[in-house]
């Protein structure tokens, strides 16, 4: 018999009376029969019953004398209250409690302490008597600070503070040794103390949007940690000794403010490297070198200009993304990566693949690229071409052989205010399938684009200051890639419904405040890209009708609540939701990706 019962056992008539008590006021929602089955399980789960706060009985459930043993004194042997279980779990999650009471203490043999999604503004020092807890968790709650007390449980091996407000760890958190899960994300922690380094038992730890400027050096002695996530901070750089951390598997640093890949040679065992929306402008060798296992790279959203031949150094690389950058070429190379099923590349302003070989997905690219291995001859438009060109009053060149044999018009990255009638005039008779005028200071869309309306299937106006889009551009009638990220606007015209080939539109990074109605009325759209602007709502039914809609990025918007129905849009291959502020689904669900999300999504629909 544990000393916890005998320490009860004294005074049984007290603890009658307090059983008693119990059974009604603040005990009703917690039925005995729940009781009576965690005295035999040692787990008692009182989830989701609107619980204001934690009865008494509850937490006296291995002191008190239970209410039928008054009643019934003729016990079979497998009824004898004192041979029962000391509670060991239990589950408090999804109540409406603001506090718990120091009473949490009566329960010493408590393992798992789940009082997740409630209230709480504080947890109760005696949190550090539960000598044998092994997982807390007490996320999606109300938490400003963590009592010192917590740092005594030497046994907890999983913590979980995601969803609270947190703005910092106390520097004593290296005290719990034995954790091996540690998930701190959706907090305000601006710095993680030195004291990490002595969580050497650590296997995953997520640090996911926080305030994070910086990551200490000393987070490097985790010798152990094979998941690491910093998703959504303020990196702009990586300390170097995160090289030394030899078990890393999987690596997060998304939607931070990097410059560059790190260099991670002692990571032999790395899998996943994402990296994706940040500011990376170059690949090195060595940056790759040494990242033989790695089976998945995410750059996407970056300002990728080109990718290194040794991208070939990656031969177990299964997923590539790329989407999103400013590559105007591939290294015919990469053909060579004979594990890779996943190629992502669209919103880059391709020039040597053809769109329809882009359009075949990842096997036609890369046997495409394969074929152009032999061709020494092949001729990049950024480094090779030929330097025909007509010099125009602001010194800046036309490349006259791009027009003529790439039908493509650049006039990127000029800072030109406007485009010049010289670029136009360079055209002549010439069919032109591509334009690029991104990374101007364009403020409006050139009339005369509306010459090109004969060929130009593919625009780039992307990082330019265009707060609308002309009635020209809606007259390309065989336009089927359109490209304005990073501008202005905060609406489309209805005219672009005549767009009737259109497959491919990004406008993210613009100020839209709602879906474009009118790309609900252009059923060839494939791609929309409507990431990082303040998007509202989404009409779930008007997106089900967009027959041919297989990728739909809603990342980092407005979004308060997902409709339901949106389940039902089942030709949508890629759905992109995070960074918005709804609640459900929640980012474990969102995790796993597209098919999950809408069969959640499905199964909350009303019937």
């Amino acid at each position: 018999m544990s000393g916890a019962r005998r320490r009860g056992a004294g005074n049984s008539l007290a603890g009658f009376r307090r059983g008693q008590e119990g059974a009604d006021g603040q005990g009703a929602a917690v039925p005995q029969g729940l009781i009576r089955a965690a005295r035999k399980s040692g787990q008692l789960n009182l989830s989701g019953r609107e619980l204001s706060e934690v009865p008494l009985h509850v937490w006296r459930i291995n002191l008190d004398t239970p209410e039928e043993a008054h009643q019934n004194l003729s016990f079979g042997a497998a009824d004898r209250w004192w041979e029962q279980t000391d509670l060991t779990k239990l589950i408090l999650s999804s109540n409406k409690l603001q506090c718990l009471s120091d009473d949490v203490r009566l329960l010493p043999a408590l393992t798992v302490l789940d009082v997740h999604d409630n209230q709480l503004t504080s947890l109760p020092s005696a949190i550090g008597s539960l000598e044998n807890l092994q997982k807390l968790n007490v996320s999606h709650n109300k938490l400003k600070i963590l009592p010192e007390e917590l740092m005594q449980l030497k046994h907890l091996r999983s913590l979980f503070l995601q969803h609270n407000e947190l703005s910092h760890l106390p520097d004593e958190f290296g005290q719990l040794i034995s954790l091996e899960e540690l998930d701190i994300s959706n907090n305000h922690i601006a710095n993680i103390p030195t004291s990490f380094a002595l969580l050497t038992s650590l296997v995953r730890l997520n640090l996911t949007c926080n305030q994070l400027r910086s990551l200490p050096a000393e987070i490097s002695a985790m010798k152990s940690l094979r998941q690491l996530d910093c998703t959504k901070n303020y990196l702009e750089t990586v300390p170097p000794e995160l090289a030394n951390m030899i078990s890393l598997e999987q690596l997060y640093l998304r939607r931070n403010k990097l410059t560059y890949l790190p260099e991670l040679p002692s990571c032999k065992f790395l899998k996943e490297l994402h990296i994706g929306e940040n500011q990376i402008e170059a690949l090195s060798a060595e940056h790759l070198k040494h990242l033989n296992s790695l089976c998945v790279l995410e750059l996407r959203d970056n300002k990728l200009k080109s990718l290194p031949d040794e991208i070939t150094l990656l031969q177990r690389l299964e997923r590539l993304d790329l989407s999103n950058n400013d590559l105007r070429s591939l290294p015919y190379k990469l053909g060579n990566l004979s594990q890779l099923k996943f190629l992502a590349l669209e919103g880059n302003p391709l020039r040597t693949i053809r769109r329809d070989v882009l359009q075949k997905g990842t096997q036609e690219i890369l046997k495409y690229l394969q074929s152009k291995i032999q061709e020494d001859d092949a001729v990049s438009p950024n480094e090779d071409l030929p330097k025909t060109a007509m010099t125009l009053p602001s010194q800046s060149k036309i490349n006259l052989h791009a027009i003529t044999t790439l039908k493509t018009l650049d006039y990127s990255e000029k800072q030109a205010a406007v485009i010049p009638d010289e670029v136009f005039n360079a055209v002549g008779n010439n069919p032109v399938t591509t334009v690029n005028f991104s990374k101007n200071h364009l403020t409006e869309i050139p009339p005369r684009i509306v010459e090109l309306k004969e060929s130009v299937c593919d625009i780039s106006f992307g990082f330019n200051k265009l707060s609308s889009i002309s009635l020209e551009l809606c007259m390309l009638h065989r336009l089927t890639h359109l490209d304005v990220r990073n501008n202005s606007l905060t609406s489309l015209p209805d005219e672009m419904e005549a767009l009737t080939g259109l497959q491919i539109i990004n406008l993210a990074f613009n100020r839209f405040k709602m879906f474009p109605g009118v790309l609900y009325r252009i059923p060839t759209i494939e791609t929309v890209l409507l990431a990082n602007n303040q998007v509202g709502s989404v009409d779930p039914l008007h997106i089900k009708n967009m027959d041919k809609l297989g990728t739909l990025d809603l990342q980092n918007n407005d979004l308060l609540q997902i409709p339901p129905e949106l389940g039902n849009c089942v030709n949508l291959r890629t759905l992109l939701l995070e960074g918005n502020p709804f609640r459900t689904p929640r980012a474990a669900i969102l995790a796993k990706g597209t098919a999950a999300v809408l069969e959640y999504l499905r199964s909350r629909i009303p019937t």
